[in-house]
């Protein structure tokens, strides 16, 4: 029997999209003049992860550059080398060549090898461009087996002990596992699997006794790499049940403690360690106290405080010895797996597994027929109880009951459904610190971004389709809105810029706003460009008014043209996408005090709160979030303009009116728009007045493309199906807006 391991390649795919995603991430959020031990460990874990999988599904490529990039990570989270803006931009550089050799396997394509071979001798450059501190050896702890007078070159760090003569690392402790793990045709297809695995394992340290068979596969592993980096070696072949990893160094220490050395001699502390014969195992308090990582679970340092006060009744385990409950009953004894030590944090394993039994990866496939599957319940439990409602509740009572009870059952299961589909806008948010970051390098500008509701949800259709839309909008605030730290001084700002990027809900829409506290817009020099270009513009027209003139085909006040912006494709390309989502793009802007540009959405594109109206026999949908307020006019507010139809005087203002029988060539009894009802619509930044029949009321409707099924229809976006079984079109509103001014 044999398993097509291509069945994996999409787990893989996805997985090391994350990783990137996540090691980009920590990168540009590292403080380069005190950067965190914890995020550069888990940058070094990504890398890891990556190269782990790309090696064990034969994709050789980015293995090679994961070993390069993880080589160089090593040895800044040891602290062997000090990390610079240079090694930034090498591991972001990194990132890039990483998703393109990953995007090529996923198409099924060969890359050029050119950008592999650039950023791998770039960083084997910046890997071997510091000298090695001196001393800092590793070697095989095993070498010093028997050997209690002999000072061994350890995997333990000795800095900032007196008279210490090793100097190495607290991460590369030596632990010896002893691993078990199946052996069967559905884990391993081909014996070339399994030699892939063993291969990896032998490349973290040095295999002994091991034994296969046609079950089973059993073998000790001697290495420096944690439990938890072992565990991701297997994860694609086992879960947590089938594998076992027992570390065998503990269990041996009480038999024969003076092998390895594990005493610590209190005296020889006191005095300055001038002649301890420990082999090396001490921990730099200053380490310990900064909570290193790496120093964190291999059981071989010493309390500084217990250090200190001489550690007169330690018990020569050097196992986390507290200073409080030394020589008590919670002291660890010979044998204690590393997990039973008291108070030791939670192991990446235990973590690991949590994480991976309270989420599951599921194709968006299957959640869109399984939204669509609730979108059809949903109509059905509505056409019931379009029938019920002409029948006498009193006679049919449970009937009734039972039907109040499956909408609300239906009303849940709708929500819990479309909650799948929610993703926090952070996926898309986060893209934008590399993009402000290699903007500001570009432009020569110092800017900063802030992120505010990160955590807000939308659907994942839509976070899709605003990508790059945003894209532009921040590019257009670094190059025109952020000025340069020159001129930001001259006018009494910090030389920083800020850009924010804000998101939140309201009733039920989401407010994106891209913000910027540059110089802002320049009304002058909008209304000069467009007349350049012959746009209809004029003197009296309002801020918000010139602000939307921003948005038409091509225009751009950029002096020169750069590859951040000034192309003018960029506004026209925000505003058709939005609108094209059922969305609407806001500006508002101070001079000298920046600019704000709010987009609002809806929270789905699947379904939609609407306002069911009619015209005639036929039945509308208007959606709610672009619906101002509806009126009964008087007859002496409908005022007729020559060759341009008809408007309406509301409160000091004339808004266009649209008889929606007459643009559908409707036949209906009211023509009259005093006689009918005005439904005041706003888009694009105009408003226009709808005249309808009648208002039926407000519903929540499951959208049903119209394009796909039809074709496509001037004023209406797409279509529904009521409770009764008819066909109701839904508005396009900013298509309508259109037709009122042609």
């Amino acid at each position: 029997m044999s398993i097509d391991m291509s069945q994996f390649y999409q787990v893989f795919f996805d997985e090391s999209v994350e990783h990137l995603a996540s090691m980009e991430s920590l990168l540009l959020a590292l403080d380069l003049d005190s950067p965190d031990p914890d995020q550069l460990n888990a940058i070094f874990r990504a890398a890891h992860s990556i190269k782990g999988s790309s090696g064990t599904f034969g994709f050789t490529d980015m293995a090679e550059v994961t070993h390069d990039l993880e080589t160089l990570l090593d040895r800044i989270r040891k602290n062997e080398i000090t990390i610079t803006a240079d090694m930034v931009d090498a591991f972001l550089q990194t990132g890039d060549v990483l998703r393109s050799l990953l995007d090529a396997h996923q198409r099924g394509v060969t890359s050029s090898d050119a950008a592999s071979v650039e950023v791998r001798a770039k960083l084997e450059y910046l890997t071997g461009s510091r000298e090695q501190k001196e001393g800092d050896i590793t070697s095989d702890l095993a070498g010093v087996v028997g050997q209690p007078g002999q000072m061994a070159s350890s995997s333990i760090t000795g800095q900032g002990i007196p008279g210490a003569e090793v100097e190495s690392s607290p991460s590369s402790a030596q632990h010896t596992y002893q691993v078990d793990f199946p052996n069967t045709p559905a884990i391993f297809p081909s014996k070339a699997h399994l030699n892939n695995l063993l291969e990896e394992l032998a490349n973290t340290g040095t295999i002994d006794n091991k034994k296969i068979t046609a079950k089973a596969v059993t073998l000790s592993l001697t290495t420096h790499t944690s439990e938890a980096e072992i565990r991701d070696i297997f994860s694609f072949f086992l879960g947590s049940d089938h594998l076992t990893i027992t570390e065998t160094n503990a269990a041996t220490r009480g038999a024969d403690q003076q092998d390895y050395g594990f005493f610590v001699d209190p005296d020889a502390v006191k005095s300055g360690v001038e002649n301890a014969q420990g082999y090396g195992f001490f921990a730099d308090p200053d380490a310990v106290k900064s909570g290193v990582e790496n120093a964190q679970g291999y059981g071989f340092f010493v309390d500084p405080d217990a250090v200190r006060s001489g550690v007169e009744n330690a018990q020569g385990y050097g196992f986390f010895e507290d200073i409080e409950n030394r020589a008590g009953p919670q002291a660890p004894k010979p044998g204690l797996r590393r997990d039973d030590i008291p108070g030791r944090r939670t192991t990446d394993k235990a973590a690991t597994s949590t994480a991976g039994d309270n989420s599951i990866r599921v194709s968006v496939v299957k959640v869109d027929q399984m939204i669509n599957l609730v979108g059809e319940l949903v109509i059905t439990q509505a056409m019931l109880t379009e029938t019920v409602s002409n029948m006498d509740p009193v006679l049919h009572e449970r009937l009734v009951s039972g039907l109040a009870q499956l909408e609300r059952n239906t009303r849940d299961l709708q929500d819990s459904v479309m909650s799948v589909r929610m993703m926090p806008i952070n996926l898309i948010f986060s893209r934008f610190q590399r993009v402000v970051r290699d903007g500001s390098v570009k432009l020569g500008k110092k800017i900063q971004l802030r992120i505010v509701g990160e955590s807000t949800e939308l659907d994942k259709g839509l976070i899709e389709k605003i990508s790059d839309p945003l894209n532009h909008l921040v590019r257009n605030s670094m190059d025109h809105g952020i000025e340069s730290p020159e001129e930001r001084i001259a006018n009494g700002k910090t030389p920083i810029g800020t850009i924010t990027l804000r998101a939140a809900h309201q009733g039920g829409n989401i407010v994106i706003e891209v913000s910027d506290d540059g110089a802002g817009l320049n009304r002058e020099r909008i209304l000069a460009k467009a007349r350049e270009k012959g746009l209809p513009v004029n003197e009296s027209m309002s801020d918000s008014e010139v602000w939307q003139v921003v948005f038409a085909p091509g225009f751009s006040t950029a002096a020169i043209v750069t590859d951040v912006s000034g192309r003018g494709v960029g506004m026209d390309v925000v505003k058709r996408n939005i609108e094209s989502i059922g969305g609407r793009v806001e500006i508002s802007s101070r001079h000298e005090k920046g600019c704000a540009i709010t987009i609002r959405l809806p929270l789905t594109l699947a379904i939609l709160d609407g306002l069911s109206i009619a015209v005639g026999d036929h039945i509308y949908i208007i959606p709610l979030n672009f619906i101002s307020e509806s009126l009964q006019p008087n007859p002496e507010d409908i005022k007729e303009i020559s060759g341009q139809g008809q408007v309406v005087h509301v409160r000091g203002e004339y808004v266009p009116l649209i008889a929606l029988h007459r643009l559908f060539n409707i036949q209906t009894r009211i023509t009259n728009p005093a006689e009918g009802i005005l439904v005041l619509l706003e888009a694009e930044g105009k408003k226009v007045a709808l005249f309808v029949d009648e208002l039926l009321g407000q519903h929540q409707v499951v959208i049903k493309s119209l394009e796909s099924n039809y074709r496509k229809v001037a004023g209406v976006s797409g279509a529904t199906i009521m409770g009764d079984g008819r066909v109701a079109m839904i508005m396009d509103v900013g298509g309508l807006a259109k037709l009122a001014q042609m």
